[in-house]
């Protein structure tokens, strides 16, 4: 596989869309179209590092409950079940960023950080997005006092048993990620 030439078709302040173009192994040439978080003219050129986003994995250490969010997502035109997540802004850390996104999407403060992934790829046939996954524990009372006005939250804390309900529900739309740390959570017991 060879990549011989990308174009950025979009300029948005969050997201632009790219088309490249490549031979395949028969030296067939194919358009590829895919969406970027960068603004270079070319993000296959970007140095890696840090990621994009990050998503944060709540366990509520006074509740003993893992902690998600119902949030109205417009791309799937409703709510989505999923945890705490954002863009991680020009200087900041995962940690930080993480930090940030949980207390504005739930009101809950960090108090231990147990475990961060690499950046990690979630749709690779759609997107060069990467996200890093923070497993924390937290505290505080939840709360949407924080939200932005583009965001439509709803707090959850789940027990197993909630957790094993909720994903059995016919119907519910799911974060990819969300629903398999939900899933482990329901039959183990663990989000790490």
């Amino acid at each position: 596989m060879e990549i011989s030439h990308i174009e950025k078709i979009t300029d948005c302040k969050h997201l632009n869309l790219f088309s490249i173009q490549y031979r395949d192994r028969a030296e067939n040439i194919k358009n590829w179209v895919f969406a970027s978080r960068s603004h270079l003219p070319n993000p296959l050129n970007q140095e890696g590092g840090i990621s994009d986003a990050v998503v944060v994995v709540p366990f509520h250490r006074q509740e003993e409950k893992l902690v998600i969010i119902k949030e109205f997502r417009v791309a799937l035109g409703g709510y989505q079940y999923g945890f705490p997540a954002g863009l991680v802004d020009t200087g900041e850390t995962i940690v930080q960023a993480g930090k940030r996104e949980l207390f504005e999407e739930t009101g809950l403060t960090i108090i231990k950080v147990l475990k961060l992934s690499p950046p990690i790829y979630s749709s690779s046939g759609m997107t060069d997005e990467n996200i890093s996954l923070l497993f924390v524990e937290c505290d505080g009372k939840p709360s949407n006092e924080f939200n932005e006005m583009s965001e439509e939250i709803e707090v959850l804390m789940l027990t197993r048993e909630a957790a094993g309900k909720l994903i059995s529900k016919s119907g519910l739309k799911f974060d990819v990620k969300s629903w398999m740390v939900l899933s482990m959570f329901a039959d183990y017991g663990i989000i790490s």
